[in-house]
């Protein structure tokens, strides 16, 4: 019988894009929406974010229609839950040792404080452990600098998907975001895969390597993550 596992949900400290004034951070669903799934399977989950403290939350996560799909908005409206993101570990404070698994959370501000090297090591130490490394959307932006311990990277030869250049433009945050997530996946993999339609769930599992379009996807990364700890945690 598969024990229960703590998982590691790391979340952006990027409240804002450098390039616009538009405010950004965690895409609150996409945290959300794992939380419950791996909550609900009895797994312990931990948030910190990258520098620590209070995390933002993107403004457009917490609009009406988006913030009631998966009742994110109980989450929301959840005291307790909230007070979680009121003050956080930072990334450099907990030791991957003590986890099974790492899931990246999604938002814009992933694409700006996820390429940090610190996340980087982060991931290569739970990979080259043989635990579960998963992300979602925005999320997948702390997989590319991920070099494993023999040097190769992490992302190499394995099917990955994340938020696509589509999707991008019709978020109106081409010109905003300082890189096509898209294309740097396909490039430091080989082999990027989509949806049919835009903002439709994809959720592509490679090994222990677990990876999510788009908010649409968090639920179903959480399932996936379910699926491989009650494989991989005897």
């Amino acid at each position: 019988m598969a024990r229960t596992g703590r998982v590691l949900a790391l979340v952006t400290s990027a409240d804002r894009y450098l390039k616009k004034g538009y405010r950004t951070g965690l895409w609150l669903g996409e945290l959300t929406h794992v939380y419950d799934v791996l909550c609900k399977a009895g797994h312990q989950v931990d948030i910190v974010s990258v520098c620590g403290g209070t995390v933002p939350i993107d403004p457009e996560s917490l609009a009406g229609p988006i913030l009631k799909v998966g009742n994110t908005d109980r989450r929301y409206e959840d005291p307790a839950f909230m007070a979680l993101l009121d003050d956080t570990p930072a990334l450099a404070e907990v030791d991957p040792a003590d986890y099974d698994a790492i899931f990246l959370a999604g938002g814009h501000g992933a694409m700006f404080d996820f390429v940090d090297e610190s996340v980087a090591q982060t991931v290569a130490a739970f990979a080259d452990a043989g635990k579960v490394v998963a992300a979602v959307c925005h999320g997948p932006a702390g997989l590319l600098g991920a070099k494993l311990a023999d040097g190769s990277q992490l992302l190499a030869g394995r099917t990955v998907t994340g938020f696509s250049w589509t999707e991008e433009k019709a978020a109106g945050r081409a010109d905003a975001v300082p890189f096509n997530l898209q294309q740097q996946l396909k490039d430091a993999s080989g082999k990027y895969t989509k949806a049919m339609l835009p903002m439709g769930k994809e959720v592509v599992v490679d090994g222990l390597l677990i990876t999510g379009q788009n908010p649409t996807s968090a639920a179903g990364v959480g399932e996936a993550i379910v699926k491989a700890l009650k494989k991989h945690l005897r």
